[in-house]
Protein backbone atom coordinates (compact mmCIF):
# COMPACT_ATOMS: atom_id res chain seq x y z
CA UNK A 1 0.00 0.00 0.00
CA UNK A 2 2.46 2.48 0.99
CA UNK A 3 4.31 1.95 -3.00
CA UNK A 4 0.66 2.34 -4.04
CA UNK A 5 0.39 5.75 -1.93
CA UNK A 6 4.53 6.86 -2.74
CA UNK A 7 4.32 6.73 -6.39
CA UNK A 8 0.77 8.95 -6.25
CA UNK A 9 2.22 11.26 -4.05
CA UNK A 10 5.33 11.77 -6.33
CA UNK A 11 3.09 12.21 -8.99
CA UNK A 12 1.12 15.02 -7.19
CA UNK A 13 4.62 16.95 -5.88
CA UNK A 14 5.12 16.76 -10.01
CA UNK A 15 1.75 18.04 -10.88
CA UNK A 16 1.99 20.57 -8.68
CA UNK A 17 5.64 21.80 -9.96
CA UNK A 18 3.58 20.86 -13.64
CA UNK A 19 1.33 23.74 -12.17
CA UNK A 20 3.04 26.16 -10.28
CA UNK A 21 5.93 25.94 -13.16
CA UNK A 22 5.44 29.90 -14.51
CA UNK A 23 5.12 31.03 -10.83
CA UNK A 24 8.89 32.02 -10.92
CA UNK A 25 9.36 32.67 -14.08
CA UNK A 26 6.45 34.60 -15.08
CA UNK A 27 9.06 38.09 -15.86
CA UNK A 28 10.82 35.32 -18.42
CA UNK A 29 7.35 34.48 -19.81
CA UNK A 30 5.74 37.63 -20.40
CA UNK A 31 9.59 38.17 -22.04
CA UNK A 32 9.23 35.60 -24.68
CA UNK A 33 5.58 36.13 -25.25
CA UNK A 34 5.09 39.48 -25.03
CA UNK A 35 2.22 39.38 -23.19
CA UNK A 36 0.90 42.46 -21.36
CA UNK A 37 -0.39 41.41 -17.43
CA UNK A 38 -3.43 40.28 -18.43
CA UNK A 39 -2.81 38.17 -20.84
CA UNK A 40 -0.62 36.65 -18.67
CA UNK A 41 -2.92 36.14 -15.99
CA UNK A 42 -5.29 34.32 -18.48
CA UNK A 43 -2.41 31.69 -18.50
CA UNK A 44 -3.33 30.72 -14.84
CA UNK A 45 -6.73 32.02 -15.45
CA UNK A 46 -8.28 29.37 -18.43
CA UNK A 47 -5.75 26.14 -16.55
CA UNK A 48 -8.00 26.70 -13.26
CA UNK A 49 -10.82 27.19 -15.32
CA UNK A 50 -9.89 24.11 -16.77
CA UNK A 51 -8.79 22.25 -13.74
CA UNK A 52 -11.89 22.99 -12.24
CA UNK A 53 -14.64 21.93 -15.24
CA UNK A 54 -12.70 18.25 -15.29
CA UNK A 55 -13.52 17.34 -12.14
CA UNK A 56 -17.02 16.13 -12.90
CA UNK A 57 -15.64 14.02 -16.01
CA UNK A 58 -12.66 12.94 -14.20
CA UNK A 59 -15.08 11.82 -11.42
CA UNK A 60 -16.89 9.19 -13.86
CA UNK A 61 -13.82 8.10 -15.04
CA UNK A 62 -12.58 7.30 -11.92
CA UNK A 63 -15.77 5.27 -11.15
CA UNK A 64 -15.60 3.28 -14.67
CA UNK A 65 -11.59 2.42 -14.78
CA UNK A 66 -10.22 3.23 -11.39
CA UNK A 67 -6.94 5.45 -10.46
CA UNK A 68 -3.89 3.80 -12.73
CA UNK A 69 -5.18 4.59 -16.18
CA UNK A 70 -6.55 8.19 -15.45
CA UNK A 71 -3.50 9.46 -13.73
CA UNK A 72 -1.41 7.85 -16.31
CA UNK A 73 -3.78 9.89 -19.06
CA UNK A 74 -3.05 13.00 -16.96
CA UNK A 75 0.19 12.61 -16.92
CA UNK A 76 0.54 12.47 -20.72
CA UNK A 77 -1.58 15.53 -20.96
CA UNK A 78 0.36 17.45 -18.74
CA UNK A 79 3.66 16.33 -20.62
CA UNK A 80 2.40 17.48 -23.98
CA UNK A 81 1.10 20.61 -22.42
CA UNK A 82 4.32 21.29 -21.23
CA UNK A 83 5.86 20.41 -24.70
CA UNK A 84 4.02 22.95 -26.18
CA UNK A 85 4.76 25.73 -23.92
CA UNK A 86 8.27 24.62 -24.51
CA UNK A 87 8.19 25.23 -28.70
CA UNK A 88 5.10 27.35 -28.81
CA UNK A 89 5.94 30.11 -30.88
CA UNK A 90 2.71 32.89 -29.90
CA UNK A 91 0.99 33.82 -26.23
CA UNK A 92 -2.10 31.81 -27.73
CA UNK A 93 -0.68 28.42 -28.39
CA UNK A 94 1.11 28.80 -25.05
CA UNK A 95 -2.10 29.26 -23.05
CA UNK A 96 -3.98 26.44 -25.12
CA UNK A 97 -0.94 24.16 -23.72
CA UNK A 98 -1.58 25.70 -20.20
CA UNK A 99 -5.07 24.48 -20.29
CA UNK A 100 -4.40 20.88 -21.65
CA UNK A 101 -1.83 21.23 -18.52
CA UNK A 102 -4.73 22.10 -16.20
CA UNK A 103 -6.47 18.99 -17.67
CA UNK A 104 -3.79 16.33 -16.55
CA UNK A 105 -3.21 18.46 -13.46
CA UNK A 106 -7.24 17.28 -12.67
CA UNK A 107 -6.66 13.63 -12.71
CA UNK A 108 -3.51 13.49 -10.20
CA UNK A 109 -5.34 14.65 -6.87
CA UNK A 110 -8.32 12.89 -6.99
CA UNK A 111 -6.51 10.15 -8.10
CA UNK A 112 -4.58 9.70 -5.46
CA UNK A 113 -7.23 10.07 -2.72
CA UNK A 114 -8.59 7.44 -4.63
CA UNK A 115 -5.59 5.10 -4.24
CA UNK A 116 -5.72 5.95 -0.34
CA UNK A 117 -9.43 4.96 -0.11
CA UNK A 118 -9.01 1.80 -1.68
CA UNK A 119 -5.58 0.92 0.05
CA UNK A 120 -5.62 2.20 3.56
CA UNK A 121 -8.25 1.67 6.34
CA UNK A 122 -10.87 4.35 5.96
CA UNK A 123 -9.73 5.15 9.93
CA UNK A 124 -6.92 6.69 8.14
CA UNK A 125 -8.18 8.23 4.78
CA UNK A 126 -8.61 11.94 7.14
CA UNK A 127 -4.28 11.32 8.07
CA UNK A 128 -2.96 10.37 3.99
CA UNK A 129 -5.32 13.09 2.99
CA UNK A 130 -3.58 15.52 4.92
CA UNK A 131 0.26 13.83 4.41
CA UNK A 132 -0.86 13.95 0.80
CA UNK A 133 -1.46 17.55 1.14
CA UNK A 134 1.78 18.82 2.77
CA UNK A 135 4.31 16.66 0.81
CA UNK A 136 2.73 17.68 -2.40
CA UNK A 137 3.37 21.17 -1.79
CA UNK A 138 6.88 20.35 -2.06
CA UNK A 139 6.29 20.51 -5.98
CA UNK A 140 5.93 24.32 -5.27
CA UNK A 141 9.88 24.70 -4.31
CA UNK A 142 10.77 22.55 -6.87
CA UNK A 143 8.77 25.29 -9.21
CA UNK A 144 10.56 28.24 -7.42
CA UNK A 145 14.00 27.04 -7.36
CA UNK A 146 15.50 24.54 -9.70
CA UNK A 147 13.26 25.43 -12.38
CA UNK A 148 14.52 28.55 -12.71
CA UNK A 149 17.79 28.19 -12.72
CA UNK A 150 17.66 25.33 -14.86
CA UNK A 151 15.92 27.75 -17.10
CA UNK A 152 18.57 30.73 -16.90
CA UNK A 153 21.03 28.43 -17.03
CA UNK A 154 20.35 26.52 -19.99
CA UNK A 155 17.00 27.75 -22.12
CA UNK A 156 13.14 28.11 -21.86
CA UNK A 157 12.96 24.42 -24.42
CA UNK A 158 14.99 22.49 -21.75
CA UNK A 159 13.65 24.14 -18.87
CA UNK A 160 10.26 23.15 -19.64
CA UNK A 161 11.26 19.78 -22.09
CA UNK A 162 12.65 18.86 -18.55
CA UNK A 163 9.59 18.76 -17.06
CA UNK A 164 7.69 17.20 -19.91
CA UNK A 165 10.05 14.55 -19.68
CA UNK A 166 9.50 14.07 -15.99
CA UNK A 167 5.62 13.40 -16.50
CA UNK A 168 6.30 11.37 -19.07
CA UNK A 169 8.19 8.58 -16.60
CA UNK A 170 5.60 9.14 -13.78
CA UNK A 171 3.14 8.31 -16.21
CA UNK A 172 5.18 4.65 -17.38
CA UNK A 173 5.76 4.27 -13.63
CA UNK A 174 1.95 4.68 -12.73
CA UNK A 175 0.77 2.15 -15.32
CA UNK A 176 3.20 -0.07 -15.15
CA UNK A 177 3.54 -0.37 -10.91
CA UNK A 178 0.11 1.41 -9.47
CA UNK A 179 -3.19 -0.74 -9.09
CA UNK A 180 -6.59 0.42 -8.49
CA UNK A 181 -7.08 -1.92 -5.12
CA UNK A 182 -5.22 -4.60 -3.16
CA UNK A 183 -5.58 -7.91 -5.24
CA UNK A 184 -8.00 -9.66 -2.58
CA UNK A 185 -11.05 -6.99 -3.46
CA UNK A 186 -12.83 -7.63 -6.13
CA UNK A 187 -13.55 -4.05 -6.70
CA UNK A 188 -12.73 -0.17 -5.76
CA UNK A 189 -13.92 -0.23 -1.80
CA UNK A 190 -12.67 0.96 1.10
CA UNK A 191 -12.77 -1.34 4.13
CA UNK A 192 -13.55 -0.19 7.53
CA UNK A 193 -11.00 -2.41 9.57
CA UNK A 194 -12.74 -1.55 12.92
CA UNK A 195 -16.17 -2.56 12.07
CA UNK A 196 -15.50 -4.74 8.53
CA UNK A 197 -17.95 -2.13 6.71
CA UNK A 198 -17.17 -2.45 3.40
CA UNK A 199 -18.21 0.92 1.10
CA UNK A 200 -17.51 1.22 -2.60
CA UNK A 201 -15.83 3.66 -3.29
CA UNK A 202 -17.45 6.95 -5.58
CA UNK A 203 -15.81 9.81 -6.88
CA UNK A 204 -18.42 11.18 -8.96
CA UNK A 205 -20.45 14.38 -9.06
CA UNK A 206 -24.01 13.43 -9.08
CA UNK A 207 -24.64 16.21 -12.25
CA UNK A 208 -28.77 15.55 -11.84
CA UNK A 209 -30.57 15.91 -8.56
CA UNK A 210 -27.18 16.04 -6.36
CA UNK A 211 -25.48 18.95 -7.15
CA UNK A 212 -29.38 21.02 -6.36
CA UNK A 213 -29.94 18.86 -3.30
CA UNK A 214 -26.08 19.24 -2.01
CA UNK A 215 -26.28 22.93 -3.02
CA UNK A 216 -29.61 23.42 -1.16
CA UNK A 217 -27.75 22.28 1.84
CA UNK A 218 -26.49 25.03 4.16
CA UNK A 219 -23.06 23.20 5.40
CA UNK A 220 -22.42 22.76 2.07
CA UNK A 221 -23.07 26.53 1.16
CA UNK A 222 -20.31 27.45 3.75
CA UNK A 223 -18.43 24.77 2.82
CA UNK A 224 -17.79 26.32 -1.03
CA UNK A 225 -17.98 30.25 0.92
CA UNK A 226 -15.19 28.82 3.16
CA UNK A 227 -13.04 27.34 0.28
CA UNK A 228 -13.43 30.69 -1.56
CA UNK A 229 -12.53 32.66 1.12
CA UNK A 230 -9.57 30.97 2.55
CA UNK A 231 -6.80 30.33 -0.14
CA UNK A 232 -6.82 32.62 -3.34
CA UNK A 233 -4.62 34.91 -1.59
CA UNK A 234 -2.04 32.51 -0.99
CA UNK A 235 -3.26 30.86 -4.94
CA UNK A 236 -2.96 34.42 -6.71
CA UNK A 237 0.86 35.17 -5.10
CA UNK A 238 2.43 31.95 -5.61
CA UNK A 239 0.89 30.81 -8.63
CA UNK A 240 1.90 34.08 -11.11
CA UNK A 241 2.24 37.24 -9.50
CA UNK A 242 4.38 36.67 -6.05
CA UNK A 243 7.59 36.29 -7.59
CA UNK A 244 7.08 40.01 -9.79
CA UNK A 245 5.85 41.67 -7.01
CA UNK A 246 8.89 40.66 -4.93
CA UNK A 247 11.29 41.41 -7.74
CA UNK A 248 9.80 44.20 -9.76
CA UNK A 249 7.89 45.61 -6.85
CA UNK A 250 9.62 45.08 -4.03
CA UNK A 251 13.18 45.36 -5.50
CA UNK A 252 14.47 41.35 -4.22
CA UNK A 253 17.02 39.53 -6.40
CA UNK A 254 15.53 36.36 -7.83
CA UNK A 255 17.13 33.78 -5.23
CA UNK A 256 16.03 36.34 -2.41
CA UNK A 257 12.71 36.19 -4.15
CA UNK A 258 12.48 32.40 -3.87
CA UNK A 259 13.76 32.40 -1.18
CA UNK A 260 11.09 34.38 0.57
CA UNK A 261 8.41 32.35 -1.11
CA UNK A 262 9.50 29.25 0.22
CA UNK A 263 8.42 30.36 3.49
CA UNK A 264 4.61 30.03 2.33
CA UNK A 265 5.40 26.00 1.82
CA UNK A 266 7.57 26.04 4.96
CA UNK A 267 4.70 27.54 6.84
CA UNK A 268 1.83 25.14 4.94
CA UNK A 269 3.91 22.30 5.51
CA UNK A 270 3.86 23.33 9.18
CA UNK A 271 0.20 24.60 9.87
CA UNK A 272 -1.36 21.68 8.01
CA UNK A 273 -1.52 18.98 10.94
CA UNK A 274 -1.75 21.91 13.58
CA UNK A 275 -5.26 23.14 11.83
CA UNK A 276 -6.32 19.40 10.82
CA UNK A 277 -5.80 18.56 14.69
CA UNK A 278 -7.86 21.09 16.15
CA UNK A 279 -10.30 20.71 13.57
CA UNK A 280 -10.30 17.32 15.05
CA UNK A 281 -10.46 18.46 18.64
CA UNK A 282 -13.10 20.93 18.11
CA UNK A 283 -15.69 20.60 15.60
CA UNK A 284 -18.06 23.20 16.60
CA UNK A 285 -15.56 26.08 16.44
CA UNK A 286 -13.73 25.20 13.11
CA UNK A 287 -15.32 28.66 11.46
CA UNK A 288 -14.22 31.06 14.67
CA UNK A 289 -10.92 29.12 15.30
CA UNK A 290 -9.64 28.45 11.81
CA UNK A 291 -11.40 30.05 8.67
CA UNK A 292 -11.88 33.60 10.25
CA UNK A 293 -9.01 33.85 12.11
CA UNK A 294 -6.54 32.80 8.42
CA UNK A 295 -8.70 35.43 6.65
CA UNK A 296 -8.16 38.16 9.26
CA UNK A 297 -4.69 37.62 9.49
CA UNK A 298 -3.94 37.73 5.04
CA UNK A 299 -6.14 40.80 5.03
CA UNK A 300 -4.45 42.43 7.85
CA UNK A 301 -0.65 41.30 6.67
CA UNK A 302 -1.54 42.49 3.10
CA UNK A 303 -2.90 45.75 4.35
CA UNK A 304 0.45 46.28 6.29
CA UNK A 305 2.44 45.29 3.20
CA UNK A 306 0.32 48.16 0.75
CA UNK A 307 0.49 50.44 3.21
CA UNK A 308 4.27 50.73 4.40
CA UNK A 309 6.74 52.77 2.77
CA UNK A 310 8.73 51.27 -0.48
CA UNK A 311 10.37 48.65 0.18
CA UNK A 312 8.42 46.94 2.67
CA UNK A 313 11.53 44.92 4.98
CA UNK A 314 12.29 41.39 4.46
CA UNK A 315 10.55 40.36 7.98
CA UNK A 316 7.00 42.17 6.96
CA UNK A 317 7.54 39.89 3.44
CA UNK A 318 8.02 37.04 4.98
CA UNK A 319 5.50 37.53 7.77
CA UNK A 320 3.25 37.93 5.02
CA UNK A 321 3.94 34.69 3.39
CA UNK A 322 3.30 32.59 6.60
CA UNK A 323 -0.25 34.55 6.84
CA UNK A 324 -0.90 33.26 3.26
CA UNK A 325 0.23 29.81 4.09
CA UNK A 326 -2.66 29.70 6.12
CA UNK A 327 -5.40 29.99 4.00
CA UNK A 328 -4.26 26.14 2.35
CA UNK A 329 -4.81 24.02 5.96
CA UNK A 330 -7.82 26.51 6.24
CA UNK A 331 -9.42 25.79 3.20
CA UNK A 332 -9.26 22.03 4.15
CA UNK A 333 -11.77 22.74 6.98
CA UNK A 334 -14.19 23.21 4.11
CA UNK A 335 -14.11 19.65 3.48
CA UNK A 336 -14.95 18.97 6.58
CA UNK A 337 -17.76 21.30 6.77
CA UNK A 338 -18.82 18.94 3.29
CA UNK A 339 -18.60 15.93 5.22
CA UNK A 340 -20.42 16.97 8.47
CA UNK A 341 -23.17 17.97 6.64
CA UNK A 342 -24.35 15.63 3.73
CA UNK A 343 -25.29 11.97 3.48
CA UNK A 344 -22.43 9.57 2.29
CA UNK A 345 -23.99 8.84 -0.98
CA UNK A 346 -23.79 13.01 -1.48
CA UNK A 347 -20.56 13.29 -0.49
CA UNK A 348 -18.37 13.21 -3.84
CA UNK A 349 -20.75 16.04 -5.08
CA UNK A 350 -20.82 18.74 -1.96
CA UNK A 351 -16.93 17.75 -2.00
CA UNK A 352 -17.06 18.47 -5.38
CA UNK A 353 -19.03 22.04 -5.17
CA UNK A 354 -16.94 23.03 -2.51
CA UNK A 355 -13.28 22.53 -4.19
CA UNK A 356 -15.00 24.62 -6.85
CA UNK A 357 -15.40 27.77 -4.41
CA UNK A 358 -11.34 27.98 -3.84
CA UNK A 359 -10.75 27.68 -7.50
CA UNK A 360 -13.29 30.27 -8.98
CA UNK A 361 -12.10 32.91 -6.58
CA UNK A 362 -7.96 32.28 -7.47
CA UNK A 363 -8.59 32.28 -11.25
CA UNK A 364 -10.63 36.03 -10.49
CA UNK A 365 -8.08 37.44 -8.00
CA UNK A 366 -5.38 36.32 -10.97
CA UNK A 367 -7.24 37.93 -13.26
CA UNK A 368 -8.28 40.98 -11.60
CA UNK A 369 -4.86 41.81 -10.64
CA UNK A 370 -3.16 41.43 -14.20
CA UNK A 371 -6.28 43.93 -15.27
CA UNK A 372 -5.64 46.20 -12.41
CA UNK A 373 -1.80 46.45 -13.38
CA UNK A 374 -3.08 47.11 -17.36
CA UNK A 375 -5.51 49.93 -16.35
CA UNK A 376 -2.23 51.23 -14.53
CA UNK A 377 -0.24 51.16 -17.70
CA UNK A 378 2.16 48.57 -15.74
CA UNK A 379 1.48 46.07 -18.53
CA UNK A 380 4.95 44.84 -18.74
CA UNK A 381 7.88 43.24 -16.68
CA UNK A 382 9.96 46.52 -17.67
CA UNK A 383 7.32 48.55 -16.28
CA UNK A 384 5.64 47.09 -13.38
CA UNK A 385 6.55 49.25 -10.28
CA UNK A 386 5.87 48.82 -6.57
CA UNK A 387 2.80 51.53 -6.45
CA UNK A 388 1.25 49.64 -9.56
CA UNK A 389 1.38 46.52 -7.74
CA UNK A 390 0.08 47.95 -4.48
CA UNK A 391 -3.08 48.67 -5.74
CA UNK A 392 -3.59 45.33 -8.09
CA UNK A 393 -2.99 43.20 -5.05
CA UNK A 394 -5.72 46.03 -3.41
CA UNK A 395 -8.26 44.32 -5.79
CA UNK A 396 -8.23 41.23 -3.73
CA UNK A 397 -10.39 42.70 -0.62
CA UNK A 398 -13.92 42.54 -2.87
CA UNK A 399 -13.13 38.74 -2.40
CA UNK A 400 -12.48 38.67 1.20
CA UNK A 401 -15.44 41.34 1.97
CA UNK A 402 -17.90 39.19 -0.31
CA UNK A 403 -16.78 35.27 1.27
CA UNK A 404 -16.99 36.83 4.67
CA UNK A 405 -20.22 37.90 4.03
CA UNK A 406 -21.22 34.66 2.72
CA UNK A 407 -19.59 32.55 5.02
CA UNK A 408 -21.12 34.84 8.18
CA UNK A 409 -24.70 34.45 6.48
CA UNK A 410 -24.77 30.49 6.06
CA UNK A 411 -23.17 30.10 9.41
CA UNK A 412 -26.11 31.88 10.79
CA UNK A 413 -28.46 29.94 8.47
CA UNK A 414 -27.03 26.54 9.53
CA UNK A 415 -27.54 27.28 13.38
CA UNK A 416 -30.76 28.25 12.79
CA UNK A 417 -32.87 25.34 13.09
CA UNK A 418 -35.37 24.92 10.12
CA UNK A 419 -39.01 25.98 11.16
Amino acid sequence: MWLMWGLGVLGYVLSITNRTSLSAVGVDASHRFDADASTLAMFAVLQLAVYGFMQIPVGLWLDRWGARPIMAIGMVLMAAGQVVIALSPTVGVAIAARMLLGAGDAAIFPGVLRLIATWFPAQRGSLMMQLTGIFGQLGQVVALVPLPLLLHATSWEIAFGALAGGAILFSVLIAVLVRNHPPELPADVSVDTDTGTITVVRSAVDTRQGIRAAWEQPGTRLAFWTHFTTPFAGSAFVMLWGMPFLTAGEGLSTGQAAAVTSVYVVAGIVLGPLVGMLSARHPHYRSRLLVMPAIGAQMLLWAIVLLWPSPAPTWLLVALLIALATGGPASMVAFDFARAHNPAHRLSTATGVTNVGGFLAGLLAILFIGIALDVQGASRPDLYTDEAFRWAFATQLPLWLLGIAMILRERRRLRTPPR
